[in-house]
Parts: structure tokens; sequence; C-alpha cells
């Protein structure tokens, strides 16, 4: 059987488990996941290697209205994504009864791309009823015609590996893109960044909102040894916010920090010496310097 590989974009609303289904499909945990929306900031590549086929989902950030220049680039990002792939993923939230204008946007969008196949993700379903299910894939498959439409939990798994046997379908005979031990091309040090993010979205529920900002100083393996000693800058738009982030007498920065280094052994398979600062940027979203600084370019 002649090999099969291509490229797969991934798009939906901000929150409805994009980086949940490509931390499923590899195995590992190379996409940050929260509960609150725009998450994912950067176009993130997962690479899915089996005997006959190799897969390389590009995970975007959620489309939305921006409302500052980091958002801009957030949803350019990932309309961008959707122009020279082989296939696009649509993910939509099963939750959803009724189609919203997020979701029209984001239809309008595909409708544009010629001839590239479509595949609908209707996620969450562990969470809703059958008839609804049926409902919902009615609605959708009238406002657009899907190669496919695959139901799924990504939290739990259920319908995940289908995903891949229906995009083998459509891929052509190519080369394997990366070695088949890779699971993504993010080098560690960004995979790091989107880490230490994560938890304090996680930690500071509601408190802070996604004006957080982080830079990795520094990364240093020492020698002779597998140790690696990791600073890294913390950005916030406000006094209140770094409050919130350093916490009473620093309670909250080391949750943030343990938490973090945790993950962070887990990926390198080694001891880290994180060290954290926190520090306020007024308006960094809308700061072009700021956002090339922090990783943030067009592609």
């Amino acid at each position: 059987m002649a090999f099969k590989s291509g490229f797969i974009s991934i798009v939906g609303r901000p929150n409805v488990g994009k980086s949940t289904l490509v931390n499923s499909l590899t195995g590992e945990k190379i996409s940050i996941i929260s509960d609150k929306p725009q998450t994912t900031r950067n176009n993130l590549r997962a690479i899915i290697t089996e005997k006959n086929y190799q897969i390389v989902f590009i995970d975007t950030p959620g489309i939305h209205k921006p409302k500052n220049k980091l958002g801009e680039f957030m949803v350019s990002t990932a309309t961008n994504s959707l122009s020279e792939v082989n296939g696009i993923v649509y993910i939509y939230d099963a939750t959803e009864k009724n189609i919203g204008p997020g979701d029209h946007y984001i239809l309008e969008q595909i409708k544009q791309i010629k001839e590239t196949p479509v595949f609908l993700v209707l996620n969450k379903i562990d969470l809703i009823k059958k008839e609804d299910l049926l409902e919902l894939i009615s609605k959708l498959s009238a406002e657009y015609e899907f190669t496919s439409v695959i139901p799924m939990s990504a939290l739990k798994g259920q319908g995940v590996p289908l995903l891949s046997l229906e995009i083998c379908k459509i891929l052509p005979e190519g080369p394997m893109y990366y070695p088949d031990d890779i699971i993504t091309d993010s080098p560690v040090r960004q995979i790091c960044t989107e880490i230490i993010r994560e938890k304090i979205l996680n930690f500071t529920n509601e408190e802070v909102p996604h004006g957080v900002g982080v830079e990795i100083l520094t990364y240093k393996d020492r020698p002779k040894s597998n140790i690696a000693d990791i600073e890294a800058t913390i950005f916030c738009e406000k006094d209140s916010h770094k409050g919130i982030i350093i916490g009473k007498n620093g309670s909250m920065l080391k949750r943030i920090g343990t938490s973090a280094r945790i993950d962070m052994e887990k990926l390198t398979g080694g001891k880290v010496n994180l060290q954290l600062w926190v520090k306020v940027k007024d308006d960094w979203r809308n700061n072009p310097g700021m956002l090339k600084e922090l990783g943030f370019r067009k592609n």
C-alpha cells in the first residue's frame, strides 16, 4: 500500500475542544487546555504517524471577533490556515443547539475554500441526547456539504480514531514529512511558555482575563546532568492582576510554578528548575513590538 501524507487544519469557535482533540490524537499534552475561550494563540502542529500514513494537524486559535491587535493576529492565523491544506476539520460544540453568528462566520470562510474536503466534528456528544445530535447534524448539513460527519467526545476519546481513518481516505500519496517519533514541530521552549500560561488561566479562574503573556528569558541544560534551568517573565496589564498572579506571600505564583514544572518535567524527561517573575505592561496586546517579542508574528 502506498504511503499517504498531508496537512489538515482544525478550526472552530473558541472553547469547542480543538486543543483537547489535538492532545487526544497524539496521546500527549502538546496543546494547552483551559475552560476559557481563546486559549490557543498560535498555530500548533500535531503529527500522527502510522505505518501507511502521516497526518499533520494544525491546531488554530478560535475564530472570534477581535478586540485588540493580539485578537486580530489570532483570527488571521486561524483563517489563513484554511488555504493550502489537504483538508479542514471544523469542530462544532454539540451542546449548542442553534448555529450562532460565530459559526455562521466560520462556515462562510469555509465556503470560500474550493475543492478542499471539510470534515465536521460534533464534539462533546457525551453531554447531549441522541435525538438532539441527529437534529444538529441535519441543521449543519443543510448549511454545507461536508465530506464526512463525525460525532465525538474528544475528552473521552470517543470517535477520535474514526477521524484519522476518514481523513486517510482523501490524503494523496506523499512523503513522511517528519520522523515517525515526532508528535509536534513546536520547540520545547514554546511549549513551556504555553504550559505556564495554561496554569495561570486555570488557577486564577475569572479573576485574570486573557491579558497575560509569557516570555521564556533563558532555557539552559546543565552540562553532564539531566536538569534544565528555565527563567520566565509573566506579563499582565494591571497592577491588580499582578497581585492576583503573585498571591498572598507569593502563594499563587508558587502554585503556578510548581504545576508548570511538573508538566515541563514530563515533557522533557528530566528535572526542571523554574524561576518566574511578574511584570505589568500596560495594553501590551495592542503593542506590535511586544507582540513580536512574545512570538506573535504573521505567518
